[in-house]
């Protein structure tokens, strides 16, 4: 499994640098993040308009709340949450549950779909996206089921810390236009958005090895 793990992250590392179809891929990370936006200003009192998806692998939220907190919890949340589920998801693939990573993520699609996506581009991929998911679930041996699985977990990963480097360092060279880091500074007010930037990059590292660990870690020896 060691292996594969490293193979995949290759792959994934590689296929996000391809121009299209890199970015189709990694939109799958823009909508766990843009996700995870949306379940906290539900869980905090708030309400969710609308999800947008792009096809330059950015995304956006239109929420509203009640209270300060609501918000702030809400910007905070959607880098925290997609390095969340890259961990969840290694962690399945840890113990041998790929089906349940295809499940998540199909749930998600789906609901996204129903409730949030409106944008014509948003829905055109989350539509595609459904349609091949499906076709793999229905048609695909087990094999390629935790293949995918695989593919699909260690995109998120790679994207989880790659998108939380590119905020980090965008607060750093343009911080009133580094996305959820220049939201939470203006929020906070005393704490500036490469403080943020960093933060988010650094959750990500961490969780990022929580899971990796659990394939890399040495076997006490007997």
């Amino acid at each position: 499994m060691k292996k594969k793990i490293v193979l995949f992250i290759v792959l994934a590392l590689l296929l996000t640098q391809m121009p299209i179809i890199g970015k189709y891929f990694s939109i799958v990370n823009t909508l766990i993040h843009e996700m995870g936006h949306s379940l906290m200003a539900i869980i905090t009192g708030g309400k969710v308009q609308s999800i947008s998806l792009f096809s330059n692998t950015e995304g956006a939220t239109l929420t509203s709340y009640q209270f300060w907190i609501g918000g702030f919890l809400t910007s905070a949340s959607g880098y925290v949450f997609s390095s969340f589920i890259a961990f969840l998801f290694m962690i399945l693939i840890y113990k041998g549950k790929s089906k349940y990573v295809l499940t998540v993520l199909l749930g998600v699609l789906v609901v996204s779909l129903l409730f949030w996506i409106r944008n014509p581009f948003g829905l055109f991929w989350i539509v595609t996206f459904i349609a091949g998911f499906s076709w793999t679930l229905v048609k695909g041996s087990k094999v390629f089921l935790e293949y995918v699985a695989l593919f699909l977990t260690t995109l998120l990963l790679v994207e989880s810390i790659t998108s939380s480097f590119q905020v980090m360092y965008l607060s750093f060279i343009s911080p009133q236009s580094a996305g959820d880091a220049t939201n939470l500074s203006r929020m906070t007010r005393l704490i500036p958005a490469p403080i943020w930037g960093v933060l988010f990059f650094i959750q990500s590292l961490y969780f990022g090895k929580l899971g990796l660990n659990k394939f890399f870690r040495k076997k006490p020896s007997s």
